[in-house]
């Protein structure tokens, strides 16, 4: 006699279940990952964006978030990613939140600065740092030290590049929240500029925003207390973190069990 599984309870109802973050609740535990789509001019979000994104929520997935969205157009990867840094780019996000929500999703936006590896060419143009003359722009990091040995070198923030750099996380909170998203994620993995500070492979500063645990960890505690800050506190705040830089002297797991701790 074979006795029928329930697979409900076999295969992890979890999967399926609701799940909170603050007042924010999700029908699933299903979430869409931010996906570049380089189709962005001057950072606007277009039909394209609000099809497949809401697409996504009509499949039925919890949470639906868009791609980076540069918190400043020099933190763009490529001229065609998504922004964030101006009131003119809520508008169209806020048609997308809503679809979002529309069809049962939570809609959330991820917001980045590309750092070193702005200024980059689409992947389908080649992927490879633009020059000037073909549209491409001076990029900035936490050192001088370029993403590729052919790439212009980047410009080192100093302190008020960084004190800007925080209020324009901050603007684009205030942004996103008025264009109707409940969830917000700051972007720090994948070799971006919040990435390079924390990874002592790309962060040699000597300064309080260098060396030691701590300091590389500074800029991205103070991103994420003044984006909090800005935020009402129901809504939820995420940080997407690489794990490891697989790389010896590099970030590693134990550097984000204790990141996460602080956060």
């Amino acid at each position: 006699m074979t006795t029928p599984i329930d697979v409900a309870a076999v295969a992890g109802p979890s999967l399926f279940s609701p799940i909170a973050f603050r007042s924010v609740t999700a029908r699933n535990r299903i979430a869409v990952s931010p996906m570049c789509q380089y189709s962005s001019v001057d950072g606007l979000a277009s039909d394209w964006h609000l099809i497949h994104l809401a697409s996504r929520a009509i499949g039925g997935a919890g949470m639906v978030i868009t791609e980076a969205a540069a918190v400043v157009a020099e933190g763009r990867i490529s001229p065609g990613d998504l922004g964030i840094w101006s009131d003119a780019h809520v508008a169209p996000l806020a048609r997308v939140a809503a679809a979002i929500k529309e069809y049962g999703a939570v809609p959330g936006i991820q917001l980045a600065h590309a750092g070193r590896k702005a200024s980059s060419a689409r992947p389908w143009d080649g992927g490879r740092q633009l020059s000037f003359e073909h549209g491409g722009w001076q990029a900035v990091g936490p050192t001088a030290l370029p993403f590729h040995d052919l790439d212009r070198a980047p410009s080192e923030l100093n302190a008020l590049g960084i004190a800007h750099l925080t209020q324009a996380f901050v603007d684009a909170a205030r942004r996103s929240v008025t264009a109707g998203f409940e969830i917000i994620e700051i972007h720090a993995a994948h070799g971006y500029l919040l990435h390079e500070f924390l990874s002592p492979l790309s962060n040699l500063r000597t300064d309080e925003y260098g060396g030691s645990f701590e300091n590389r960890t500074r800029l991205l505690r103070d991103v994420v207390r003044a984006v909090r800050d800005e935020m009402p506190h129901g809504l939820a705040l995420w940080v997407r973190v690489s794990a490891t830089d697989w790389a010896d002297n590099g970030w590693t797991p134990d550097d984000t069990v204790a990141l996460s701790r602080e956060l």
